[in-house]
């Protein structure tokens, strides 16, 4: 039986393998089949403090990950179906193969949000997309629609403007959410418009995106609008089905942490940290800073 798990592969995991292997535990990741986590779909990372001309998401996470390994992290490529107490610690169940730790930190973060409405699940990978970094380079001297209206929103509207040749905002309200900086970048920006209180209610097309229709939110009126790409930024859920309610979520469906430390959920030796106990801050480096603090709190748990 080994000491320590850490499920899930983006800044908090990797964070977590970086201290928990420094603390000799000879922690085991599983990454999942996509490493990496969210920042694998983001572009400049700017705002991590030791950057100071930004880096590529997708790079930063190597950089994490080779850290993590120089420590003496065991890194699998499985994703976690299930764990289970067990007497002397916790079994997981994963997509090879089972596996007993004393302790576990999840780390799973979050998956994008869709919109439901109808052709958005029969058009993905024709035009509907919800990474801008992973499929916006197919989008070149096009015309493409975001809809959102927070940070990630304003983050992909700006990215795809380095192909589109026009983007579109489409969002339900009169007014962003996002942060003051990100707006002004986008209303700025001459290659993008902005359609308020409007809802994308139908995506079209005959495989491939050709138009959405738009409803306005006031007057419940609906327009067709040509399109020929569809990015959809509005949130995400905490990766947490594979749990079965094995620890305590929150309202929002997020793990509970401070039961007995900061990063401690409901389950003794089991500890949670990055985006999918957090549902207020999700940035790189306040996922790094709680895959900091559960190797710690890991570590002075299995020591008493």
């Amino acid at each position: 039986m080994d000491d320590l798990a850490i499920i899930g592969s983006g800044p908090a995991g990797y964070t977590a393998g970086i201290y928990a292997g420094r603390a000799n535990l000879k922690p085991v990741l599983f990454e999942g089949l996509e490493s990496g986590g969210q920042l694998m779909l983001t572009t400049d990372v700017e705002n991590y403090p030791g950057f100071d001309e930004g880096i590529m998401g997708p790079e930063m996470m190597q950089v994490f990950k080779k850290q993590a390994e120089r420590f003496g992290t065991k890194i699998l490529t499985e994703t976690v179906n299930k764990i289970e107490k067990i007497q002397e610690g916790f079994k997981l169940t994963t997509s090879k193969d089972t596996y007993e730790f004393k302790s576990v930190i999840i780390s799973s973060g979050a998956s994008a949000n869709w919109l439901g409405v109808k052709g958005e699940k029969e058009l993905q990978g024709y035009g509907v997309s919800a990474c801008a970094t992973c499929d916006g380079f197919f989008f070149k001297d096009k015309n493409v629609i975001v809809v959102g209206g927070g940070d990630s929103a304003m983050e992909e509207s700006l990215f795809l403007t380095k192909f589109a040749k026009k983007v579109t905002v489409v969002h339900r309200r009169d007014e962003f959410r996002a942060s003051k900086i990100m707006q002004e970048r986008v209303l700025n920006h001459e290659q993008i418009e902005v359609a308020w209180n409007k809802e994308v209610t139908e995506i079209k097309g005959d495989k491939q995106v050709s138009s959405v229709i738009l409803k306005d939110s006031n007057s419940n009126e609906e327009e067709e609008k040509e399109i020929d790409g569809v990015f959809v930024a509005i949130g995400h859920t905490p990766n947490v089905e594979f749990l079965d309610g094995f620890v305590e979520l929150d309202e929002k469906g997020y793990i509970k942490t401070g039961f007995t430390s900061s990063t401690s959920t409901s389950m003794s030796g089991v500890f949670a940290s990055g985006d999918v106990a957090d549902s207020i801050y999700r940035q790189a480096v306040t996922a790094a800073g709680t895959g900091c603090q559960a190797a710690i709190d890991a570590e002075r748990w299995l020591e008493n």
